[in-house]
């Protein structure tokens, strides 16, 4: 019998312990032969920890001093977690018992995959794709992120038409599958981003650097999302405003930075007079600190990486055109109608 590669389940906790009572059987139910389970605790103030200590007694805890968020949070816990394959799932996902070994099989198959990412759909309609991740995620030319099954906010109902494996340009936090080696050669996440964003940007690394990303339809998780700030909170818009403006700087080949990033300033302050238009001044003010800070960032901005350049359309997972201008003027709100 050959020997299983060793997989580490690491759930990353902030004050979760609802969250925890409701998921953490799931998880324990996991079938994998070769599995250990870790709760890395960002500094909770409610009894999350004490909860985990009592009531599972067989999961393995990593206290962090302080909370720096998904990026340092994680970061700082895997220093401490020895597996071939990490498994980075969020506080507030159910999986089924079965969901570990199809993806293992995949990433078995190729070892130039480095990371993966299961079926996403919703906890409270499970009959839909879940924002976070649904069936893959893929990015335009410009840095707009969408996924399949899930464009901004307009999620699928899953027909079994995202049935197929396939590359995908980032595979979502909430349930990432990567080698251990491969996370730790580019320089894991990056701290700067704190939160959101950050699994794209160490995707998209880990593409410079010559792996694959792959979406794993036969297994499957359901996500509640939005369990540490929920959709439309200004504080949620800045991350990923400011979080996606630093990835496109850090990444792009430096012949496309500025005709990109040029254009994305345009559409941007567009996206902050239609936040003002609708009422909405806190999404506008959202956006000017997160330019704002943005341009801080990149005035102290040193490259931590020496990772090759590459051009980003010849990367799999990037539609080659501008995904917002076909959602709203074109109203494809599908990704099969978008693609």
């Amino acid at each position: 019998m050959p020997v299983l590669p060793s997989v580490a389940v690491v759930i990353l906790n902030w004050n979760g312990k609802a969250f925890l009572e409701k998921f953490l059987p799931s998880v324990c139910q996991s079938t994998y032969g070769n599995l250990q389970l870790v709760l890395a605790d960002n500094a909770s103030t409610d009894d999350s920890v004490a909860f985990v200590q009592q009531h599972y007694p067989q999961i393995r805890i990593i206290r962090n001093p302080q909370n720096d968020g998904f990026a340092g949070g994680y970061n700082d816990a895997l220093q401490h977690v020895q597996a071939d394959i990490y498994v980075l799932l969020n506080q507030d996902v159910e999986v089924e018992a079965g969901w570990i070994e199809p993806v293992i099989n995949m990433m078995q198959e190729d070892p130039n995959i480095a990371a993966c990412q299961p079926k996403m759909r919703a906890y409270y309609q499970q009959d839909e794709f879940e924002y976070a991740g649904a069936a893959g995620g893929w990015m335009d030319y410009l840095g707009y992120t969408f996924c399949r099954g899930r464009i901004l906010y307009t999620t699928e109902k899953d027909n079994g038409q995202y049935d197929d494996p396939q590359d995908i340009f980032w595979a979502t936090g909430a349930a990432l599958f990567i080698r251990s080696a491969c996370f730790h050669e580019v320089g894991g996440f990056d701290r700067d981003f704190f939160a959101h964003m950050e699994e794209v940007d160490l995707c998209w690394r880990l593409k410079r650097a010559g792996y694959r990303i792959c979406y794993c339809p036969d297994s499957r998780v359901f996500h509640v999302g939005g369990g540490s700030l929920p959709q439309g909170n200004p504080r949620k818009l800045y991350l990923n405003f400011r979080n996606n403006l630093m990835m496109l700087w850090k990444n792009l080949h430096s012949e496309d930075r500025w005709i990109v990033l040029s254009q994305r300033f345009f559409l941007d302050i567009l996206a902050g007079v239609k936040s003002l238009v609708a009422r909405k001044p806190k999404d506008m003010a959202a956006i000017y600190r997160a330019y704002k800070d943005y341009y801080r960032w990149r005035r102290n901005y040193v490259r931590k990486d020496n990772l090759p350049e590459k051009k980003l359309l010849k990367m799999s997972g990037v539609f080659h055109g501008i995904m917002i201008w076909r959602y709203y003027f074109l109203r494809r709100k599908k990704f099969s109608d978008l693609i």
